[in-house]
């Protein structure tokens, strides 16, 4: 095949080109705040989180009501919840996250087994769907992720230092508590942004795999990000290209390829892989950048 046909033609469709686009966001906001995630060591509450907006999505279809909107208040209500819970019930954040994780998933089940017949929007939801994705839904995307992305951008400095030093920034005055809940809110926003690209169960892979991978390489924590980005956007464009070809999940492709780049700077980056081992170093933990 002519290399040039090979790489235009799978863009040629309209769907194809929405699932591009919708990838490339979703991407890029996954990574932004999959780093903080990574760095908080949060990625437990991702995989509660995109179940826990699963009960949201189910209300949401049976009232008639977008499904967008039942997954938000729900994956952001219990993102909340859970930092609420853990703080005023004095337990550990792993606790807190699998009792509702627990909780709120089973409450989604119940409620789906209730509905009679297909519910194709539904498992759409559950399994994840980008080449699905309409204009309509690509104006959501677009519209949340911005939201998330702007929202990080003016508090950046304040995040930060709350996560690396939540009793420094605590003891500079900052609303270390209400920077936490920022997060969750946050965190909540994106898992819904990112479940109809690779539904509920790969969710938490988009969201921690290009950071995490980006950890492996670098420790200056704006370089992180940038790379993670741009590891997530490389990930979406093959891993639809392979969706196309092989005729296989776009989604599942599209985490592989994270997955598959995690594997490759495990085994060769400078912290942690041969080169490292040969070098007879290793690289320092990650490091805010200096302002």
């Amino acid at each position: 095949m002519n290399p040039i046909a090979f790489l235009l033609d799978p863009f040629s469709f309209g769907f194809m080109q929405r699932g591009l686009a919708a990838t490339l966001m979703i991407g890029v906001v996954c990574a932004v705040m999959g780093t903080f995630v990574v760095l908080k060591g949060l990625a437990f509450i991702g995989d509660a989180v995109s179940h826990a907006a699963f009960p949201g999505l189910v209300i949401a279809y049976i009232l008639g009501l977008p499904l967008y909107l039942g997954g938000a208040v729900a994956a952001v209500g219990t993102a909340l919840a859970i930092g609420l819970v853990s703080r005023r019930g004095r337990l550990r954040f792993d606790t807190s996250v699998g009792v509702l994780f627990a909780g709120t998933f089973a409450f989604g089940v119940l409620l789906f087994s209730t509905i009679n017949g297909y519910v194709g929007d539904l498992l759409g939801y559950l399994l994840g769907n980008v080449l699905g994705i309409t204009f309509g839904d690509l104006v959501q995307v677009a519209s949340l992720g911005a939201i998330v992305l702007a929202i990080v951008l003016a508090a950046r400095k304040e995040l930060l230092y709350a996560t690396f030093d939540p009793l420094g920034a605590a003891a500079s005055g900052l609303p270390v508590g209400g920077l936490e809940y920022l997060l969750l809110g946050l965190l909540g926003v994106t898992i819904v942004v990112s479940i109809q690209a690779v539904g509920v169960i790969l969710v938490v892979a988009m969201l921690v795999t290009p950071a995490a991978t980006a950890q492996l390489l670098l420790v200056r924590f704006e370089r992180l990000m940038v790379m993670a980005a741009g590891l997530a956007m490389v990930a979406a464009v093959s891993g639809l290209y392979l969706s196309f070809y092989l005729n296989v999940a776009s989604g599942a492709s599209i985490v592989l390829v994270e997955t598959l780049f995690f594997g490759i700077a495990l085994l060769f980056g400078p912290r942690t892989g041969l080169l490292s081992s040969r070098l007879g170093r290793r690289s320092p933990a990650v490091e805010p950048e200096s302002s």
